[in-house]
């Protein structure tokens, strides 16, 4: 079961710690199967309890999971693993679709912005006890929220979108605690809910957004919290549609106690409206990052929200980092204010590259999805297969299981670099490695 790796430890923080020091090792993988809490507990003369407490502070750790009596494994991404780990190979002479990257060549050019604010910082330095939030920055987000019927409230700054959902997930909710979560979804929300030791209630997801009876199931069922992303939905490239998000605020206003978190990662590079959901419940957030329209390395996004979550957040990153760069924040408004995004070019140029694909696959009887954003979502009977296919065909793409909980198998495919003369040879591929698939949804 173990391989030749022995836990070790008579109390339940020792036994829990040698088994993260051998998952951060390497010694213990992603799905390792652990001993049975009794079993192990007679291997190392100790009392099943302590066992079980240390079960117990791996899984609130995001280390393990646990699936009744299909046993404890490590999880397929733990906390402890470095990242660059779960990454795929993609070996030289293979074209990249899997990265979910932003095309480089419509990032702006970053140099002026920095150098602008650098002087700025150099004439008037920001101290320790100053503001948190670039007064400039906090204006020109407030006006495009309003602009876009997001709710009044007040704004903070974090290090990009999953900082600001961890954020305020912890200001809420304990361990334990059911979060409803996007399935498909994005993979970094699926692990960072498991390690936080709540709980992932999956709900399903079609071209318009989270399934209103799903949603409404997982609510009933008593799912504290539910994270929605407006449009880009990654992996399907889903946007919430007018009807779809009338009907999923009147399920919300039926459970006025549900934490809302929404994600509008895809701000400045998405063709298609918002329609927030933001005030029906007691508790909100609304967060934007600049990541992809500006680029991954620039770890910032605005958070707004009800004033007690706001308040909660920033209270608790008083406590930590303090507050995000100044100096990057006001980067980022000489990046709003200039001309250096074309937002609407950038825009149309995912969107043609999606449509293309689609398009492509469609003439070959592959259904696909992708209404926003920078990827396309291929259902498949058989997503590991079809991988093997298509990298063995020169094209990586990236397998759905990284995506999904219960939600079938499919294929993310990363268009942001695709160019016009690829489209067919993708399709042709996709076609080949998978043949044809029925049905219109991927839930």
């Amino acid at each position: 079961m173990l391989g030749e790796y022995r836990i070790e430890g008579k109390r339940a923080a020792e036994i829990a710690a040698a088994v993260e020091r051998a998952v951060g090792a390497g010694e213990l993988g992603p799905g390792q199967l652990l001993p049975p809490m009794r079993e192990l507990a007679v291997q190392l003369g100790v009392n099943p309890n302590t066992v079980a407490a240390a079960y117990r502070t791996l899984r609130e750790r995001g280390v393990i999971e646990t699936a009744g009596r299909r046993g404890s494994r490590v999880r397929p991404k733990p906390v402890t693993t470095a990242r660059e780990l779960s990454r795929p190979d993609v070996p030289p002479g293979v074209r990249n679709l899997s990265d979910g990257n932003p095309d480089p060549a419509l990032l702006p050019a970053l140099a002026e912005a920095f150098a602008e604010a650098a002087a700025y910082a150099d004439r008037e330095p920001v101290l320790y006890g100053e503001a948190a939030v670039e007064p400039e920055l906090a204006r020109i987000a407030r006006a495009a929220l309003d602009a876009d019927g997001v709710p009044d409230g007040p704004v903070v700054v974090t290090s990009g979108s999953l900082d600001a959902i961890e954020r305020v997930l912890a200001a809420h909710l304990r361990p334990g605690d059911a979060v409803a979560v996007e399935d498909p979804g994005w993979h970094s929300v699926l692990d960072l809910v498991p390690a936080l030791g709540l709980r992932t209630v999956p709900v399903g997801v079609d071209d318009e957004g989270p399934l209103t009876d799903d949603v409404r199931a997982a609510l009933e069922a008593g799912a504290r919290a539910l994270i929605v992303t407006d449009r880009a939905q990654n992996p399907t490239g889903a946007a919430v549609s007018a009807t779809r998000a009338r009907a999923l605020r009147s399920v919300l206003e039926a459970y006025p106690e549900t934490l809302l978190i929404e994600d509008d990662h895809g701000h400045r590079i998405v063709d298609v409206p918002i329609h927030p959901l933001a005030g029906v419940t007691r508790h909100w957030a609304f967060t934007r990052s600049v990541a992809k329209a500006y680029g991954p390395d620039l770890r910032l996004a605005v958070l707004t929200g009800d004033s007690v979550t706001v308040d909660r957040v920033q209270g608790r990153q008083r406590l930590g980092p303090g507050w995000v760069s100044r100096l990057l924040q006001r980067a980022v408004v000489r990046l709003w204010s200039s001309d250096a995004l074309d937002s609407r070019a950038v825009a149309a140029a995912y969107g043609r590259r999606r449509n293309a694909l689609i398009g492509a696959l469609a003439e070959r009887g592959i259904a696909a999805h992708g209404r926003s954003g920078m990827n396309v979502w291929v259902p498949v009977p058989d997503e590991t297969g079809a991988v093997a296919r298509l990298l063995h065909s020169g094209w990586a793409v990236a397998p759905g299981a990284r995506f999904r909980m219960s939600a079938p198998p499919g294929l993310r495919i990363t268009v942001s670099t695709l160019e016009p003369h690829e489209v067919g040879a993708v399709a042709d591929a996709v076609a080949s490695a998978v043949g044809p698939a029925p049905g219109r949804r991927y839930v």
